[in-house]
């Protein structure tokens, strides 16, 4: 049901540009899923539509929408700028690939993936550190490689040349002279990049995003086919874009029918990736009418009333205020306090239950940190699945490495191709024989220890173990292991496929089938999934790029994959199992854009909250478009930063609250020191003024 406001902005005239804003939570989503439904039941046809949003994650809305009210007259296009530039590409490439510098202009171009992208960095760095590049640094080399890279997309997304990172960094810089030697090396390597992939038709999301805005919006051809194909724009989450994208915005804007643009002037969460809320500010004076939503449709008044408090003590103003007269009945957040972290924890998966029990469903509960550790992640979700309450987790950064199901499949493929000369250990078979197989760990032990020798890679049948042993591990779970070793050996008889063939294989003629580990196992099978795709990808990239054979690019994916070179991810992870209890990074919480009732904040006394992450070869706040070039980033810069991003960050969480924030407070931190940091005195202050009101 719409709103009278909704309502009146989804019945606009079909030629209308708008612009529509407002805090989150007010509405302005489902106002514009409204309009975007009502263009097409007033005869605008779908595939003029174009539906853009920052990530893809932010277009689910819309596509529920669509799916739930099926129409004549095509698809809505739902893309992200960056998609969009891929697409373009793709079609023009004969009208770019020269004037973008190509060594070989007539041979198809390869996309590549980020984690494909990582793959040639550390095959272009790997030998230069060898050298001494990067000597003072001491950070994973899987970071090294995607801070190189993350350089290159800044340099593409704001505006400046790939051959100005180093100057831009070292200009901003005032302290240890080693560190200029850093930002030297890593523009040395980012121009190594950029020529490799010039000179084998390689594409990264910099040079696809590149090629489009400079030389394909300008090419008429290409220019003349998108403003033919879109007529209407419904553009969201707009503060979440890039200030490039931006321009070629306000650039098309003219060519459209009509265009709603959703902004949160109090977004700009995604500021590490180029985000520019500033930049979206442009847009007020290029359309017809700006439409204003304030009244927020998640808060209840005691949130309402810790947000105006907390925004006050981080020094900024409230976009949301409470109707006259009222004010929240009870306090909009309690503590949780305790010695030790293990006992936080304890006491959080307790008041979880709690929760449950008394009526809130487990989807309205989230457990939140500035920073999810793999450790952390563990604990938290081992507590909460052992009482039984369902629980589901989203750390975009956790590598498929990480994951156990990936895992298991990659220690199965090694065992089925000894040519690959990758002997995986015992407690890598006995954790890929406990979720295969769907067995304890004491049983998966048993048959490791009986079965496998790692120097060869032999495996004995169950026929072999001696029948007192067969009955300990138990003849159901013997069976399983019969029918996958038996899988196994056939399959070294047979030809080799290429890994993500095989793990189809493998995965649909054994470890789906009744009675095996990835049966029932939903979140295995997303796993999977993502793995087979990150291969294919891989596979893809490669190939007619090396002489090596399908099948033993596989090997080289693992070895990859072992170095951390490969993280990324595919799906999304929190899609699956919606009704459970979520474990996330904050960020990572608000930029999926559900609210919930209950929000736990774990280690509320740490700096995690406030301060970014080390990143020694980049630097977000330099490498934007309102850094002046040469201007030195003092403390006072950092220090404004960090107060401005917890604000930012403190308001997003509460706008996405309806009852009751709870802290955890322990008296040692997850590191096992005292925390006091910026949040912890932000309620402290909050906490002394409603004192004194009483």
């Amino acid at each position: 049901m719409l709103t009278e406001a909704q309502a009146n902005l989804a019945a606009r005239p079909p030629d209308s540009k708008i612009l529509l804003t407002g805090p989150a939570g007010c509405g302005k989503t489902t106002a514009a899923v409204a309009r975007m439904l009502a263009l097409v039941e007033g005869g605008i046809p779908a595939d003029s539509i174009l539906l853009l949003t920052p990530q893809r994650g932010l277009q689910n809305p819309y596509l529920e929408s669509i799916a739930a009210q099926p129409y004549a007259g095509g698809e809505v296009t739902p893309a992200t700028m960056g998609g969009l530039a891929r697409r373009m590409v793709d079609l023009f490439w004969p009208l770019a690939a020269e004037a973008a510098g190509f060594a070989r202009p007539h041979l198809p171009p390869v996309f590549l993936t980020l984690e494909t992208a990582q793959y040639y960095m550390a095959h272009l760095v790997r030998p230069l550190l060898d050298q001494g590049y990067f000597e003072s640094v001491s950070i994973d080399r899987n970071r090294l490689y995607s801070q190189i890279i993350d350089n290159l997309n800044k340099a593409a997304v704001v505006g400046f040349g790939a051959d100005e990172i180093g100057e831009r960094l070292t200009s901003a810089w005032n302290g240890d002279p080693a560190q200029r030697r850093v930002y030297a090396d890593a523009q040395d390597c980012a121009s190594r990049f950029r020529a490799y992939c010039l000179e084998n038709n390689l594409l990264d999301f910099s040079l696809q995003f590149e090629i489009f805005a400079n030389i394909l919006w300008n090419e008429p051809a290409a220019r003349d086919f998108l403003t033919r194909s879109y007529r209407h724009l419904v553009y969201d989450n707009l503060e979440e874009e890039t200030p490039r994208a931006h321009d070629l915005l306000a650039e098309w804007l003219p060519d459209f029918d009509s265009a709603l643009l959703v902004l949160d002037g109090d977004g700009g969460f995604r500021q590490f990736l180029g985000a520019d809320p500033h930049s979206a500010a442009r847009f007020g004076a290029m359309v017809d009418e700006v439409v204003h939503f304030e009244t927020s449709f998640v808060q209840d008044n005691a949130v309402l009333d810790l947000e105006a408090g907390l925004t006050t003590a981080l020094g900024r103003e409230t976009g949301l205020a409470l109707p006259a007269g009222e004010s929240g009945e009870e306090r909009a957040f309690d503590f949780i306090t305790s010695r030790f972290y293990p006992e936080l924890l304890d006491d959080i998966c307790l008041q979880v239950q709690e929760l449950i029990e008394t009526g809130t469903p487990p989807a309205e509960i989230a457990i939140l940190s500035p920073y999810l550790s793999d450790s952390l992640r563990f604990a938290m979700m081992n507590r909460l699945e052992t009482a039984g309450v369902p629980v589901r987790s989203h750390r975009p950064s956790r590598s498929l490495r990480d994951e156990p199901a990936s895992q298991a499949l990659l220690t199965l493929a090694c065992l089925a191709h000894p040519d690959w000369d990758i002997r995986p250990g015992r407690f890598d078979l006995t954790y890929a024989l406990t979720l295969a197989l769907d067995a304890d760990l004491v049983r998966a032990q048993l048959l490791t220890d009986i079965t496998y020798r790692q120097r060869d890679l032999r495996l004995t049948s169950f026929d072999e173990v001696n029948p007192e042993m067969q009955e300990r591990i138990t003849y159901a779970t013997g069976v399983r292991y019969t029918q996958l070793i038996n899988w196994i050996l056939a399959y070294r008889e047979s030809e080799s496929l290429p890994l993500d063939h095989f793990l189809r294989k493998l995965f649909g003629e054994v470890l789906s089938q009744p009675g095996f580990g990835f049966h029932r196992n939903l979140d295995a099978v997303r796993v999977a999934a993502s793995l087979v795709e990150s291969v294919f990808k891989f596979r893809q990239s490669l190939e007619g790029l090396t002489e090596t054979e399908p099948h033993m690019l596989g090997r080289e994916y693992i070895s990859m994959l072992q170095d951390g070179v490969i993280a990324a991810q595919y799906m999304q992870p929190y899609e699956i199992n919606p009704d459970a209890v979520l474990v996330a990074p904050a960020t990572t919480f608000i930029l999926m854009n559900r609210p919930v009732e209950y929000q736990f904040w774990l280690d509320a006394g740490s700096s995690g909250w406030s301060e970014r992450l080390s990143q020694p070869l980049t630097h977000p706040h330099v490498l934007s478009r309102h850094w002046q070039p040469g201007r030195i980033w003092s403390d006072a810069d950092e220090v404004s930063a960090e107060t401005e991003a917890l604000a930012r960050l403190v308001n997003g969480l509460l706008r996405r609250c309806r009852r009751k924030i709870r802290l955890g407070l322990p008296d040692l931190g997850e590191s096992g020191y005292e925390q006091r940091g910026a949040l912890l005195r932000a309620f402290q202050h909050v906490l002394q003024n409603t004192i004194q009101n009483e």
